[in-house]
């Protein structure tokens, strides 16, 4: 595989220090989101501390998706994409119709998903003139700038989220008892899905595919860079259950105790900034905001970079360039044209609206992607694809059938709960 040329490493694997940290936490900052935040607070408002043992489980199934995406990548010299397509044509077909789909719908909700935070910082603007100003930023972020400015940028966006996240979670003073019994697992009534959707929701979707890309773009693209491949992938999903449990905290402490609840969208993170202005002063509710702002563009900022490499990954095999040829690398030809279609055309929709059937393909094709990247990648390690040495071990293969019946659980609910919005 042809090294980028701003590769931080040139032979020798990082021996220690910050240097060995940085794809894994492109892939949690970028999969760490509004949603994921609404989803945690929900599930601590409806059942305190419950839950938290679901916290890290969903962290451990991705460490072991995103360490097995990693593996599969440094172990062949080839792209998560390429292994797809050995699988047959139809793993291409519907990767394809998911990531165009998935980009148009998604360039629009993250857009809009952090003009909302913004809007509540500066209200001279609305949401939409403010969704509309981050996709831009975005833009020119990933369109001019390369690999090292972008890592640089989301740590310092992920300094932000930790830092306001963790210091809510210390002001509302946790209950230390109550917190180290949500390790024990169990499922209150009516908590079924909340255990699932948290599980499922701890750190990405298609992005923990692009851990790949990023290492590739980072400069460590061979077997000798596996054993620091799993500690960044590891230190990265430790901040991420760090960050999720405060988040849990906040709920639990803020709102499961005075029994407020929230709406299950963006507009309730927004209630909680107030909720914690009014207890703690104005000034917890604008450093609430700045960390809800800072998730919501890391997850812009991350889909603008990464999602564009697997499109142009796409989109290069299909014209039979090799790998890693300079016109599917960042700055690249087909990597642009993704970012153009994640930022312009997505920006009518904040105008005019979602149409029903292309939010039904969003969240079918959306749905299945999950256990689709599990299920490949039982697949792909277990076979001739891989050298010996780096197949799955059975551990191994126990946590991604978890993920597999998980997701794939997830993705059945999911279509039912679209095909019944269809229906009624």
């Amino acid at each position: 595989m042809t090294q980028h040329p701003e590769a931080a490493a040139q032979g020798a694997a990082p021996q220690g220090g910050w240097q060995v940290i940085g794809p894994g936490l492109l892939v949690a900052a970028t999969g760490v989101g509004a949603a994921d935040l609404v989803a945690t607070l929900v599930a601590g408002s409806k059942f305190g501390y419950a839950l938290l043992w679901t916290v890290i489980l969903g962290a451990l199934l991705k460490v072991v998706m995103v360490e097995g995406a990693g593996r599969y990548s440094l172990a062949t010299g080839r792209t998560i994409f390429e292994g797809w397509r050995s699988l047959g044509r139809w793993t291409s077909w519907y990767f394809g119709s998911y990531i165009v789909i998935w980009g148009f719908v998604y360039g629009a909700a993250a857009m809009s998903g952090t003009g909302i935070p913004l809007n509540a910082l500066v209200p001279a603007l609305s949401v939409t003139a403010w969704g509309i100003i981050a996709g831009l930023l975005g833009f020119v972020l990933v369109w001019f700038g390369r690999y090292a400015l972008f890592e640089r940028f989301m740590a310092a966006l992920v300094g932000l989220m930790f830092v306001t996240m963790v210091g809510a979670a210390l002001l509302t003073l946790p209950n230390l008892p109550a917190l180290l019994s949500g390790l024990i697992p169990r499922i209150p009534d009516g908590g079924l899905i909340n255990v699932l959707s948290l599980a499922g929701g701890v750190g990405g979707t298609i992005t923990l595919a692009a851990y790949g890309y990023w290492l590739r773009e980072k400069g460590w693209h061979r077997p000798q860079f596996m054993r620091v491949m799993r500690l960044d992938n590891n230190v990265a999903y430790l901040v991420t259950a760090i960050f999720v449990i405060s988040t849990l905290i906040v709920g639990a402490e803020l709102l499961y105790s005075a029994r407020i609840a929230i709406e299950g969208n963006e507009q309730g993170l927004l209630s909680l900034s107030d909720i914690l202005g009014e207890r703690y002063g104005g000034w917890a509710k604008y450093f609430f905001l700045v960390g809800f702002a800072a998730a919501s563009f890391s997850s812009l900022l991350g889909v603008w970079n990464g999602v564009s490499l697997m499109f142009a990954d796409f989109v290069g095999q299909g014209r039979g360039l090799s790998s890693g040829h300079p016109d599917t690398r960042v700055g690249g030809k087909y990597y642009r044209w993704y970012v153009l279609w994640l930022t312009f055309p997505p920006m009518a929709l904040l105008f005019l609206g979602r149409p029903v059937a292309l939010i039904l393909a969003y969240g079918v094709l959306g749905a299945l992607f999950m256990p689709f990247l599990a299920a490949t990648l039982l697949v792909l390690l277990n076979s001739d694809r891989v050298p010996a040495e780096w197949r799955n071990k059975p551990g191994t293969n126990l946590l991604l059938g978890l993920c597999v019946l998980l997701f794939g659980f997830l993705a059945v609910t999911e279509l039912a709960k679209q095909l019944g919005g269809l229906l009624g």
